[in-house]
């Protein structure tokens, strides 16, 4: 599995978006037991944090030991560095499995044989995530004339998994049919500055050629922002959950 984020993890626990309330409340709906969950790809924890209030344990693992020292810290949730191929989890132990905006780094048939194997029966897996922001036309513009365009191809190839919807990833669980869920947020101008600044093709052009490419939109980008401080971001969500 590729690592992306170990490096500037803070800014990455600070501007990554997290996920809407009524999602959770759904998710607590359809829970049959909640003794054990798997939060993998934990990243700074957003996900385990919330669903620490719902399980009485939570096991949050990631390959990036830098992305778990900035995580946030809950008395039920337990980090751990592990990939998420091999885990030391006991056998037939948890009653939800959730990966958020992760899995399409993952070896997908690796994984899955993972979770049948931790996973008790009738419990969950769900696979989250979210696609670009959405906030005006005309911001929206700017903002995909730089994801295709200008650091296109610095996409890693797994990329195209998010921008199919994770519609594309192999699902070999029994299927839910979900609603579908939005997450709104108040983000100001620097807020969506430094999210950007967090995507992974921006590292990679930036490693490449020693320049920052959100700077090549910043411009535009503020002038498109206008003087308002703070303006709704929009995040459609990604979802799809099976029964194991």
């Amino acid at each position: 599995m590729k690592d992306n984020f170990s490096t500037q993890s803070n800014n990455y626990a600070h501007y990554r978006p997290d996920y809407p309330l009524d999602f959770f409340n759904y998710l607590k709906s359809i829970l049959v037991r909640t003794e054990n969950a798997w939060d993998c790809g934990t990243g700074n924890g957003q996900i385990a944090k919330i669903i620490a209030s719902h399980f009485k344990y939570v096991f949050a693992t990631d390959i990036s030991q830098s992305q778990l020292d900035n995580a946030i810290q809950v008395d039920n949730i337990f980090y751990s560095c592990q990939s998420a191929e091999k885990t030391n989890f006991p056998d037939n132990f948890f009653d939800l499995i959730i990966v958020a905006q992760a899995i399409h780094w993952f070896d997908f048939e690796k994984f899955y044989s993972e979770v049948k194997r931790t996973a008790r029966q009738n419990s969950l897996l769900l696979v989250v995530g979210y696609s670009r922001p959405e906030i005006n036309e005309e911001i929206d513009n700017i903002l995909n004339e730089f994801y295709f365009n200008i650091i296109g191809e610095f996409w890693d190839k797994e990329r195209k998994f998010v921008d199919e919807n994770y519609l594309t990833i192999p699902f070999p669980f029994v299927e839910m049919t979900v609603p579908k869920f939005r997450n709104n947020l108040s983000w100001t101008f620097e807020h969506l500055v430094g999210y950007l600044e967090t995507w992974s093709a921006v590292k990679h052009y930036s490693k490449t050629n020693h320049s920052n490419p959100v700077n090549l939109i910043l411009e535009n980008l503020k002038e498109s922002w206008g003087e308002i401080d703070q303006r709704i971001v929009s995040f459609p969500m990604l979802l799809r959950i099976g029964k194991i």
